[in-house]
């Protein structure tokens, strides 16, 4: 049996009356990966932050963190800073917020490494350049003086790894490193840490909600409910045979590319989490469900939606770019279109340009055969109604001073609802619809979880009674329980009003389920398009089978990368 890099005994974490971390035993081994799975709330990150006391001082933290045999909570403050980054390092999920703004990459790196290790300036800085290169920064000479938001979301992330490995620390804490991220890059990531474990020896604490990353990945599992670890298994027991009946619900909930489950067939099972009459956390499973066969689409029907060799250009301080370039594309009326690729393809410019946020330099886009493309603000007004967006951040598209209630009336007022009693009708109805209480209705967005604030992001779009909402990116950053019940909850109202989707997406697992025909756009163009089956089963594009390929968990895209290679004129 190998012996404990870190061990946690007995971990308890309460801020006030909230019990965060309930007695929480966990090890891990050199060079071992151990995943941390749960929701949100359930204390993982809690967890994680109390390894190297970066909680803040309402929390009170109890039990021990022995990290190579030394108790963390312990542990002196200078001792303790001479640890972190160089023992024990840390990779959060947002690079950008964690990332120092007004200082170059560079700049970044250096600090880190000369925090640690007696470099003057010229030695630190070229020990930057080497990491910048070993986490596969291109170019790592010119762009080490570039600024965070000069690079991608990929590369920001690499330039973290770059400083939490720049110390060769023998653990790395990962809390959700690939989440906002594409699939391929998110692959490039994975396939980096993995390597770096290698190479350097880690050991690894893989903080995530995505199963798939998971199963790939890590080689022990550890589940955590509402601050109790629930299972602890090695990977390969705990997918193949879950005990506990919340670790079943999560791997139920969880999509996976292999799985051929589509929305006209089967819901998706979910987990529904209550406090009970002792203010203990409870959840209960709903079963998996045979949907009520929706009818397939009418053949030669015309399109709700038609785009015609659409351009669009945008300007950046280094000029123009042509984002969208000759894109076309139908919708039906109550048909899913499922659009994927990476980031910067071009797929956010084409939504907010279908819904006339952004002009277009040339093209036709016909909503119910008219062209809005080069509608005035009055013409088009009357028109936004039949076109509505959900977001992918509702708490960044809510307004936080607004209530619910305002939020949805406002809607209604800005396109001449001017009966009181219909708005407050049509308000009280769609928020029903969506599963909230009508409670809800005098909140605010900071007082809503972030599945029940995508609810109030649907509610909004829905209230003018739409036929074409566009989904971008809408369950990116739910758990997979609650990522479930907002498919399920689309598919119902798709159901209920009869509604048209275009569902942006870079999880290619989501969209398999969700959509009727998929489009795959690189670099500004539709790459290929097929229906929910033929463009899984058999890609005709490089590109596709390289999103494929580079899915999570790989068992699907080991098949896919085995197929001939079919090339399109």
């Amino acid at each position: 049996m190998m012996s404990s890099l870190l061990e946690l005994r007995d971990l308890k974490v309460a801020f006030g009356a909230h019990q965060a971390v309930r007695g929480l035993d966990l090890s891990i081994a050199a060079g071992e990966t151990v995943a941390l799975v749960g929701e949100s709330g359930c204390g993982k990150s809690t967890t994680a932050l109390s390894i190297l006391r970066l909680l803040d001082g309402s929390a009170k933290v109890s039990g021990q963190v022995l990290f190579e045999g030394r108790d963390l909570l312990r542990l002196p403050e200078p001792e303790l800073v001479a640890l972190r980054g160089q023992g024990i390092a840390m990779i959060f999920q947002e690079p950008m917020t964690s990332l120092n703004p007004v200082l170059s990459i560079g700049q970044q790196l250096v600090e880190a490494i000369r925090l640690h290790q007696p470099l003057d300036g010229a030695a630190a800085r070229a020990r930057a350049l080497e990491l910048l290169a070993q986490v596969r920064i291109p170019d790592p000479a010119r762009r080490i003086d570039d600024y965070p938001h000069q690079l991608s979301g990929g590369q920001r992330q690499r330039v973290m790894i770059a400083m939490a490995i720049a110390n060769r620390p023998r653990l790395l804490i990962a809390d959700e490193p690939t989440t906002a991220l594409d699939v391929t890059v998110q692959a490039q990531i994975l396939e980096l840490l993995g390597q770096l474990r290698r190479e350097l020896g880690m050991a690894v604490l893989l903080i995530t909600h995505d199963l798939g990353v998971v199963e790939q990945w890590a080689d022990r599992v550890a589940v955590m409910f509402a601050g109790e670890k629930v299972e602890e298994a090695t990977t390969a027991q705990l997918f193949a045979a879950p005990r506990h009946a919340y670790t079943q619900g999560l791997l139920g909930a969880s999509l996976r590319l292999e799985q051929e489950l589509h929305y006209r067939r089967q819901r998706l099972p979910e987990i529904r989490n209550d406090i009970d009459a002792d203010g203990q956390w409870r959840f209960s499973l709903t079963d998996t469900a045979l949907r009520q066969v929706i009818q397939p689409l009418a053949a030669g029907a015309a399109p709700l939606l038609s785009v015609q060799d659409l351009h669009v250009d945008y300007l950046t301080p280094k000029g123009s770019v042509h984002a969208v370039r000759g894109v076309s594309l139908d919708i039906a009326a109550g048909e899913t279109v499922g659009l994927v690729g990476e980031s910067g393809c071009g797929k956010s410019t084409l939504s907010r340009s279908i819904i006339r946020l952004e002009d277009s330099r040339s093209g036709r886009i016909l909503l119910d055969g008219q062209d809005i493309a080069r509608l005035d603000r009055k013409a088009l007004r009357p028109l936004r109604r039949r076109v509505q967006m959900v977001f992918q951040d509702p708490y960044a598209s809510l307004n936080p001073r607004h209530s619910v209630r305002d939020i949805l009336d406002t809607a209604l007022q800005i396109h001449e609802i001017r009966d009181r009693n219909e708005r407050q009708r049509r308000v009280s109805q769609i928020i029903d619809l969506v599963g909230l209480p009508q409670a809800a209705l005098g909140r605010y967005a900071h007082q809503f979880s972030g599945g029940q604030r995508q609810r109030i992001g649907i509610a909004r779009a829905l209230v003018l009674k739409p036929a074409l909402v566009i989904c971008d990116e809408p369950v990116s950053a739910l758990d997979v329980s609650v990522q479930a019940q907002i498919l399920n909850l689309l598919v119902d109202l798709k159901q209920e009003f009869g509604l048209a989707y275009l569902f942006i997406s870079h999880d290619l697992s989501v969209v398999r389920y969700i959509a009727d025909r998929v489009l795959v756009m690189q670099g500004g163009r539709i790459v290929e398009e097929g229906d929910h089956r033929s463009i899984w089963q058999a890609p005709q594009h490089p590109y596709t089978r390289t999103l494929l390929t580079a899915a999570p968990g790989n068992a699907y895209g080991r098949s896919v990368a085995a197929q001939p290679e079919r090339l399109i004129a």
